[in-house]
């Protein structure tokens, strides 16, 4: 067994155009920056200039990796070969983001780690069978590479060892194109490639309907101001948005154009998962970020590629079974620009 007592540190990407800082704890990214249309950069993800308020849990899934099952488990319960598993219910009444202790809050191996032009940080995390309530042993990687002097690719993998479990790893950064400490992310238009959306039910769980988007306030198939509609769906977006009509790119499929105005910062992301649930924030409340800045509500938007929420519960939803012999595959490439 390698050593599982590495201490949580931060890691530099740069590639003379953008910076990255990523922690193996989670494999948070803490810092992001990039240059808007004049080639100022800004740090665009919310976070914090230590590791401490993340070992503290003060960040709300800021810039990490979440799994081994990312968003809701109804219940925290699922049947899975005809075994019934109950998982913490850290999210009440649901089990959220792989539990009380998921893959945000474990320190991860670096493995491999190459600067240069093309720089890249690999991290691997064993999760031992039965962790936080989930069957079999499961051996995860995670590869953050800067592919170009604007783009950033994230590699996640995922192999079952002993026996079919589930699995659905989602990055969790928090975006805000202006800079982080710029305010709100109303004034940011966004373009998602969906035409339907995971309706939930009181408890934000997927219902099992696949709803189609069109004349909703969820409707983003064509760009539109996050703020346009925002005071239609209650505290604000936080949906699972079905992929089903994007362009595809060597495998992926384009989920969303973001741009913000004053910048002209555009952020284009591609996954090869089937769905993204499009967060706006909507419970950050007056979190006290890097330099001081205070983050309220909508003060970042995720867009988080994965599997379908509850899944697991869900026979019509793409299945997120994964079984020994097999390996779950989960790319995403962030393509920073200015317009």
């Amino acid at each position: 067994m390698a050593d599982q007592t590495q201490k949580p540190e931060l890691f530099e990407l740069n590639n003379g155009t953008m910076q990255v800082l990523i922690s193996n704890l989670g494999c948070t990214i803490t810092s992001l920056s990039v240059p808007d249309k004049d080639g100022k950069l800004a740090d665009v993800v919310l976070g914090f200039d230590s590791l401490d308020p993340y070992l503290k849990g003060l960040a709300p899934y800021f810039g990490c990796i979440v799994g081994r099952v990312a968003n809701r488990i109804k219940d925290g319960k699922f049947t899975l070969h005809g075994e019934q598993y109950s998982l913490p219910i850290n999210k009440p009444p649901n089990s959220l983001h792989g539990g009380h202790k998921g893959f945000d809050k474990k320190v991860w191996q670096v493995s491999e780690y190459k600067k240069g032009e093309n720089p890249s940080i690999t991290f691997k995390y064993h999760s031992a069978e039965g962790e936080e309530g989930y069957p079999g042993a499961v051996s995860v990687t995670a590869t953050y590479s800067l592919t170009s002097s604007t783009t950033m690719k994230l590699d996640m993998e995922a192999i079952p060892e002993n026996k079919p479990t589930i699995i659905n790893l989602a990055q969790h950064t928090y975006w805000n194109l202006g800079g982080h400490n710029s305010g709100d992310v109303l004034n940011h238009s966004i373009q998602l490639w969906a035409n339907h959306i995971t309706p939930v039910d009181e408890n934000t769980v997927p219902t099992g309907e696949i709803m189609p988007v069109k004349g909703t306030p969820f409707d983003f198939t064509s760009e539109k101001k996050i703020g346009t509609s925002i005071h239609e769906v209650g505290m604000g977006y936080d949906h699972n948005y079905v992929l089903d009509c994007g362009d595809e790119k060597s495998g992926l499929k384009h989920v969303a154009k973001v741009k913000e105005p004053s910048s002209s910062r555009v952020l284009n992301l591609w996954t090869n998962a089937p769905g993204v649930q499009f967060y706006t924030g909507n419970s950050v409340n007056g979190v006290v970020g890097k330099g001081g800045a205070v983050y309220g509500k909508h003060a970042g938007l995720c867009l988080e590629t994965q599997g379908f929420p509850n899944a697991v519960n869900q026979p019509n939803f793409p299945s997120v079974v994964v079984k020994p012999g097999e390996k779950y595959q989960h790319t995403m490439l962030f393509e920073f620009s200015a317009e």
